[in-house]
């Protein structure tokens, strides 16, 4: 167990050593174990922390919120049309203020080619603790409790587990590619098998790919491609559809020169997969006793049907929701 991490930033799973990962999950199960019995845990009594967000959010925003009341501080909801931020101040003038007003500043910017490089300026000029609540490349909240999630329902040594993280069609918005990119990070660190499908015009950022794989090889895991979301279900344990945007499709600046005609086009791509569902018939191609996971919020009746989302026997999807909050409040009480 890694005794300090205090005042250490949260940007990425990335940036954390496997020891410091373990560390925050053996924090988080003991702080869901005394969530269920009722037991106090005011870690950070008197302590704040600003949550600035950029985008909605419903477990991220509450997990945080209600993460630090329970760890007995306060947490400052924020948005860009509350702060001088929509007067355009600078995100090293805002860290360098929060800092010293209180004891952590949590972020989301998932505007692609933008997002990471805010959070990054804030973190350079902060003296508390900087943590991402989503950007345009990482989600590291969601890659805990995923984790945590798998732990609990298959083994905390998941080596040989086959997980597969798949594209599915979605009509909500054209959403990150940061809960997949943090997935396939993290999971082969720990030992498992991804398989991702994906439809060609909804690729991943390459730069992340090499690093996954990287990992992979360091962490006894394995990470393969293929187009076929059919293929990717055979005998996976683990079965995550979810949508995400054809941003990697582009490089990010020709995206940024050109984003209405960038959007345009990946909404023409997008309806050619509407097939790209989670549904029975694909699910009976896993394996015997598969777990749905997925982020939420899911695009029912197009991502995944109700009958694999509502499916107890199936789905852990709001396990993995909860678990959001105990491993929110295992980065607090470390890092704070």
């Amino acid at each position: 167990m890694v005794s300090d991490l205090f005042k250490k930033h949260f940007l990425s799973d990335e940036d954390w050593t496997k020891q410091e990962l373990d560390t925050a999950f053996e924090v988080a199960f003991d702080l869901k174990r005394k969530f269920a019995m009722g037991e106090p845990h005011r870690l950070l009594a008197d302590k704040t922390l600003f949550a600035i967000f950029f985008e909605q959010s419903t477990r991220t925003r509450n997990s945080m919120e209600a993460g630090m009341t329970q760890l007995g501080g306060h947490a400052h909801d924020l948005t860009a049309d509350k702060m001088q931020i929509s007067h355009g101040e600078a995100p090293k003038d805002t860290a360098i203020i929060l800092s010293r007003m209180g004891h952590g500043i949590a972020c989301r910017n998932c505007f692609y080619g933008v997002g990471k490089k805010y959070l990054d300026e804030m973190a350079r000029y902060a003296t508390v603790p900087v943590m991402s609540l989503q950007d345009d490349v990482y989600h590291p909240f969601q890659g805990l409790a995923d984790l945590m999630t798998i732990f609990e329902h298959f083994d905390k040594n998941p080596k040989g587990l086959k997980v597969t993280v798949s594209w599915a069609y979605s009509t909500t918005h054209a959403k990150p590619l940061s809960v997949p990119q943090t997935q396939i990070l993290l999971f082969p660190r720990y030992g498992i098998d991804v398989t991702v499908a994906n439809p060609k015009e909804f690729p991943l950022s390459k730069n992340i790919i090499e690093k996954a794989y990287k990992n992979a090889e360091a962490g006894g895991g394995s990470l393969k491609f293929t187009n076929d979301m059919d293929e990717a279900f055979e005998g996976a344990q683990v079965v995550i559809p979810k949508n995400w945007g054809g941003f990697g499709h582009y490089p990010v600046d020709h995206y940024l020169q050109n984003e209405e005609a960038c959007k345009k086009e990946m909404k023409g791509n997008l309806e050619k997969y509407k097939d790209w569902i989670c549904d029975d018939r694909r699910i009976k191609m896993a394996s015997k006793n598969v777990k749905l996971m997925h982020a939420l919020p899911a695009d029912r009746g197009k991502e995944v049907t109700d009958e694999i989302l509502d499916n107890p026997g199936i789905s852990i999807v709001f396990d993995e929701a909860e678990n959001r909050l105990h491993t929110a409040k295992a980065i607090m009480a470390l890092t704070m």
